[in-house]
């Protein structure tokens, strides 16, 4: 098991309203250079079902749709030990600092994708920023326990803090 760097930039501008956190790229994101470029990942079918707009084909079309979205995205690990993509072997966390985003966007509220993200948030980033943050339903092909519709209405919520 090695040190892992993140290879993603966070995704945000000046008119994002929330951010979601993941925990850290799994294998096939760190591959595609993008966040949850694998293919079973439920992320882009969920956020383009909640705001009713068309499935992104490929990663501009992705980020076009999170901006039009006001949606911010990165994660909560800047570096750690991982074995593949799996959250339960993340050890020697290095945390991202969200002081930039913070400070740039008009962020209204922090969501976690899944338990891992959330928890490590609590633990490694909430004692900087004070920000408590949602914790929903991770889109992962790991979390086979949330059908497709389940995860669209959990995730509804985030369309209140991004309209108006």
């Amino acid at each position: 098991m090695s040190r892992i760097e993140h290879p993603i930039p966070p995704l945000y501008d000046k008119d994002s309203k929330i951010l979601v956190l993941g925990s850290f790229p799994s294998v096939k994101s760190r591959e595609g250079q993008f966040f949850y470029h694998h293919p079973q990942n439920r992320f882009w079918k969920v956020i383009s079902s909640v705001y009713g707009v068309p499935l992104p084909a490929d990663i501009e079309e992705k980020r076009s749709m999170l901006k039009s979205c006001r949606i911010a995205v990165w994660d909560v690990i800047q570096s750690c030990e991982i074995t593949g993509s799996s959250d339960s072997s993340i050890k020697n966390v290095i945390a991202n600092d969200l002081s930039a985003i913070l400070n740039t966007a008009d962020i209204r509220q922090i969501f976690c994708n899944g338990n891992t993200s959330h928890k490590l948030y609590m633990k490694y980033i909430f004692p900087a920023t004070g920000i408590k943050a949602v914790r929903l339903p991770s889109t992962s092909p790991a979390n086979a326990g949330s059908g497709l519709e389940q995860l669209i209405g959990a995730w509804s919520v985030i369309r209140e803090y991004t309209e108006g």
